[in-house]
Order: structure tokens, then sequence, then C-alpha cells
């Protein structure tokens, strides 16, 4: 039997190394529809991070009770539950945030990040882990949600963190970036193209940077060992 994972992978693998929206791609619908601001992909990033610590500690909880044949159901309930007490505390407290994101608040209940961590992880490990593993990816798609709605932004608006105020306060106002009047912006990057362009730089990155990673831990001291001397005169 496998040895089960470490608090350091289940961190990196979440975080960085199997990211479910660089690596397998899901959640893109409120990735690619959200995030034409970096505020509105911080919220969504946000929400659902909370409803998969929520659905995984749950999951894991429930896992020997509930049996195999009808598990996606009961953990498609589980999900539903969250997300509604989610979009019920975001109209409560952040309605004007909500009015942006509340169809895709919504659509959480179908993202398969959440219903695949919770098969394929929750059900299957302890509550501590299981909880860890929901922050992990969560906090991972997070980053890539606001980076992107950041980059869109800045590129299409001339704007960063526009707006924070609706998500973090009225003193979030300081943290609003603005590149200037004469800034004229690209237009595409806030329309759906950019999204898709946004997010094959980002994928892109994320494989340069692995392959860099690989390279140096297959050999290490080459970054360090200077060359040869030249022979020529």
């Amino acid at each position: 039997m496998a040895a089960p994972p470490s608090t350091q992978q289940i961190l990196r693998t979440g975080l960085w190394t199997n990211n479910q929206m660089l690596v397998a791609l899901l959640g893109l619908c409120p990735l690619l529809a959200t995030t034409t601001s970096a505020i509105n992909g911080l919220g969504m990033g946000l929400a659902t991070t909370a409803v998969l610590v929520c659905s995984n500690g749950t999951v894991s909880l429930i896992r020997h009770l509930v049996r195999p044949e009808i598990r996606i159901p009961v953990f498609v309930l589980v999900i539903a539950s969250f997300v509604t007490l989610v979009e019920l505390f975001m109209q409560a407290f952040f309605y004007d945030l909500y009015r942006v994101l509340g169809l895709f608040i919504a659509l959480i209940v179908v993202n398969c990040i959440i219903i695949g961590r919770a098969e394929a992880f929750a059900s299957k490990n302890r509550l501590d882990r299981a909880l860890l593993d929901g922050l992990a990816v969560g906090l991972g798609a997070t980053l890539v949600l606001t980076t992107l709605g950041g980059l869109r932004e800045l590129v299409g608006q001339g704007t960063l963190f526009h707006q924070a105020d609706l998500l973090l306060g009225h003193w979030a106002q300081i943290l609003s970036l603005k590149l200037g009047p004469g800034f004229q912006g690209a237009l595409i990057a806030i329309l759906p193209p950019g999204a898709f362009i946004g997010l094959g730089l980002l994928i892109a990155l994320k494989n340069l940077v692995d392959e860099q990673t690989k390279r140096w831990r297959s050999n290490p001291g080459a970054a360090r060992t200077p060359p040869p001397p030249s022979r020529h005169p």
C-alpha cells in the first residue's frame, strides 16, 4: 500500500505541480469568464477555495458511511450545500461583487475541480489531509484566477486592483493602480480571446519554469561550474 502524501507534497501538488487550472485545464468556465479584473478573479478564487475546503472536509468525514454506488450524487449534494452558503454569504456581505460573479458562483456546483478532489482525494484520506488538499488546490486556483485577471485588467484597461473595495473594504482603494490617463488599453485583453491568450501565456510560463527546474535538478552543478579557459592565444 502506497504511503499517504506528506504535507509538503500536498501543498506543492495543489499550488504548482498539479495546479488543476494549468495542468488539467479544469474549471475553464469561471477562469475565462470572470477574470476581467484581478478583484473578480480573487473573489471567485476565494469562493472556490471555501467550497473546496468545506466539501473536502465533509466528504472525508462521511467517506465510510456512503455506499460506493451513490457516492457521486452525495458528493454533489454536499458541494451544492456549501455553494449555497457561500452564495448567501456573498449576497449579505459583498453584494456588489456578487452582482458581478453571481451566476458563476452558482456554477461552482458543477466545477470539475471540486468534484474531482472529492472523489480522487477526500474520499480516500483522513480529515486533516483532505482539508489541506482543499486549501492547496483552492489557493492554486485563486493564484491563477487573480494573476490572469490582473494581467487582462492591466493590458486592457490600464488599471490593477480597480474596485478592490468591493471585496476588501474601503481601505483597499489605496491598492488600486493606474497607468495614466494617456494609456490606450488593448480591448482584446478583456474580451474572450484575451482570456485564451492570457491562459496560454501562463501555461507556457509554468512549463518553462518546470523545464528549467528539471534541468537544474538533473545537473545542479552545471550553473555554478565555470567554462573551461580558451586555448586560443
